[in-house]
């Protein structure tokens, strides 16, 4: 079967919505005329439509509900952009991880419990961009003997600039490690040279304070915990922890009090 380029603007808006990462359709890999495709099962396709960011697209057909979502999956299935498919089980233990082979069903008819296969792949400017960018770079890698040598002397500069700057993270990396070793051992809890060096940072702000205690550090994480206890409720539960207190002490109170009625009749 051919596939349909002649398909309404809606309906490709569609597919390519249904083909992004924001539909989210858990995709499937399969072997359908000895090649890997990519398929999906139809309740997939229906909760994508019935997706908050399914309603901000334009240019789309209107789904409300899962029948309307099954009728727009519908209309597609005539232009060849997916198609039902059979799924053969594999038999063999050894076969049974590998990807299901796929069948075109003479019965094309949307269902939430089938699976499709893409024919669909987009617009393929991208990949024939990034072939040929992968070629040129090769084929300018092999040429480089010939390159003018004003470019070879900045490729090199460059080169020796990139292999400088790690050899100095490692410098640096070292030498903190050794200096927080031996501040540790003389006064610690120690110090760390560049504290932020590994952090989750901006370049500049890995080299931002110059030293610190590692004690500030462990204070801080304690802080945020406190805090996060608090916002937890940990002070309804210490006020509960007190009235609790209080109500053993009147318990307390009344058992004295009763002994000493008791020991007053006695007398």
């Amino acid at each position: 079967m051919e596939l349909n380029s002649e398909a309404p603007p809606e309906i490709l808006h569609v597919v390519k919505y249904l083909r992004s990462s924001t539909a989210g359709i858990k995709l499937r890999q399969g072997v359908y005329n000895g090649k890997r495709v990519e398929y999906f099962k139809g309740k997939s396709a229906i909760k994508a439509l019935l997706k908050e960011s399914y309603t901000k697209l334009k240019n789309v057909p209107k789904v409300t509900d899962a029948e309307a979502a099954s009728k727009v999956l519908q209309e597609i299935l005539p232009h060849a952009l997916f198609l039902r498919v059979d799924r053969a089980n594999n038999d063999s233990t050894s076969q049974r991880n590998a990807p299901k082979i796929l069948q075109v069903s003479h019965t094309q008819m949307f269902s939430d419990d089938q699976y499709y296969v893409w024919f669909y792949e987009g617009s393929q400017i991208w990949n024939y961009l990034g072939g040929v960018g992968l070629i040129a770079v090769v084929f300018a890698a092999v040429m480089f003997p010939l390159w003018p040598a004003i470019l070879r002397d900045i490729v090199w500069y460059l080169a020796v600039a990139i292999l400088c700057l790690f050899g100095v993270l490692i410098i640096i990396s070292v030498i903190r490690l050794i200096l927080f070793i031996i501040t540790m051992i003389i006064a610690p809890p120690g110090i760390w040279i560049f504290p932020n060096l590994f952090e989750d940072v901006g370049f500049i702000d890995s080299f931002l304070p110059l030293w610190d205690w590692e004690v500030a550090r462990k204070k801080e994480k304690v802080e945020e915990e406190d805090e996060n206890l608090r916002s937890n409720g940990v002070d309804d539960l210490s006020g509960d922890s007190k009235d609790r207190r209080t109500t053993v002490q009147d318990v307390d109170d009344e058992l004295g009090e009763e002994k000493s009625g008791d020991d007053k009749k006695d007398d």
